[in-house]
């Protein structure tokens, strides 16, 4: 089982993996190609984009015919994405195999919460997300720092060089790995491609899915914005930033070791509603201008990283138990969702703001009310949807 969580574990990590690294890199580019930051960022939101897309392809496919085809295949392209990444001459080449590369690691994130969903039921399923949640905090936190060296002493070409390195690793290991969907659908292929219209036909699913991708406008804010406040704004160089965004990242491996703690103790409903508040409670503290530089960015996202991953591991188990068939596709649309709403929040973080770490914060404000709004509507609205037991009791 140890060997299935650390692959599952390096899988779920491709995407922190394939940003992280190369964040640093970012201000040098614009410099370097004589190209606008909004520019630069669309090798961020390409990737992101392309990702999105392609989640929803291998969901459906994957439940057609096996997990293991359509991942040896998405990792295959990763691994040739990367290669292309590292020999790019231009931001229009790196652009292209950005996308190429999103549309790689589409596969591994997406068959990783379905093998999951495949192997493993209940309780056990949220311990084992909580343990691959911890293993991949690791990634952020250690992928910048790795990154900020790597960019410094040698060039950011060789950032897409480990990354490469990084797929040929999780491909053997698919390739080794037995099918975890014995008895795949017998549908034809656009019988299951409906599976999506099925999962619409899910409230439940569909709500608790769009409420939880709105927890990660902030987030991804922030990745995108990040390396300009910090070595832009804030005239830090490529290595300290890396020790700031790994600093932040670290929040991520804190916050799941404290949610399984606390879940021994308290329900999951008011434990997510306290994640919540606390990503709620950090953004508008980021709006107090009197805190000084780095701290009014730095302790204001450390707060609400921490509350977001307290909130994603259990977030993504209470979702996928709202389905009880088209696992690959439910898995492909949660992510899906999840990602294509962060996207948008870096394009629009990307724009000429003249204070980002303010427009970071109103995002955040934003994006944390809306949220609690929506899980107090949904829980009154699961409520109603349970079935009334004898006696007359829900």
């Amino acid at each position: 089982m140890k060997k299935m969580i650390g692959l599952l574990a390096l899988l779920s990590s491709f995407p922190p993996l394939s940003t992280d690294m190369y964040l640093a890199a970012i201000p040098m580019l614009v410099k370097e190609w004589g190209q606008s930051l909004a520019l630069v960022n669309l090798t961020l939101i390409c990737f992101f984009v392309s990702y999105c897309v392609f989640l929803l392809i291998y969901g459906p496919v994957s439940d057609r015919f096996g997990r293991r085809p359509p991942l040896l295949a998405g990792v295959g392209l990763y691994v040739t994405a990367c290669i292309f990444c590292a020999a790019a001459g231009n931001v229009t080449s790196l652009i292209v195999a950005r996308t190429l590369q999103g549309a790689g690691a589409a596969a591994a994130t997406a068959m990783a919460f379905a093998i999951c969903k495949d192997r493993f039921e209940g309780h056990l399923r949220q311990r084992i997300f909580i343990q691959i949640g911890i293993i991949v905090a690791a990634a952020p936190m250690i992928a910048p720092v790795i990154g900020g060296w790597v960019i410094k002493l040698y060039s950011w070409r060789l950032v897409f060089i480990i990354q490469a390195l990084m797929g040929l690793v999780a491909f053997f290991g698919v390739y080794k790995m037995p099918e975890s969907l014995p008895a795949p659908a017998k549908e034809s292929f656009s019988r299951v491609a409906g599976s999506y219209f099925r999962l619409f036909g899910n409230p439940r699913f569909i709500l608790l899915a769009l409420t939880f991708a709105l927890t990660g406008i902030p987030f991804f804010a922030f990745i995108a914005c990040s390396s300009d406040i910090y070595i832009t704004t804030l005239g830090y160089n490529e290595r300290q930033f890396g020790y700031f965004f790994g600093l932040n990242a670290a929040a991520f491996m804190v916050a799941p070791v404290f949610f399984s703690r606390m879940a021994r103790c308290f329900p999951l409903l008011p434990l997510l509603t306290s994640g919540f508040t606390g990503m709620l409670g950090a953004a508008v503290l980021m709006l107090c201008s009197c805190l000084p530089a780095p701290w009014r960015i730095a302790v204001p996202m450390w707060i609400l990283t921490f509350s977001f991953s307290f909130c994603r591991p259990p977030g993504n188990n209470l979702i996928l138990e709202q389905v009880d068939r088209d696992v690959g596709a439910a898995s492909s649309f949660m992510v899906f969702i999840f990602f294509i709403t962060g996207a948008c929040s870096m394009e629009v973080i990307s724009l000429n703001w003249r204070d980002k770490i303010a427009a970071l914060g109103w995002m955040g404000v934003v994006a944390s009310s809306v949220t609690l709004i929506a899980w107090w509507t949904i829980n009154h609205y699961i409520v109603l949807l349970q079935p009334v037991r004898p006696g007359g009791r829900r």
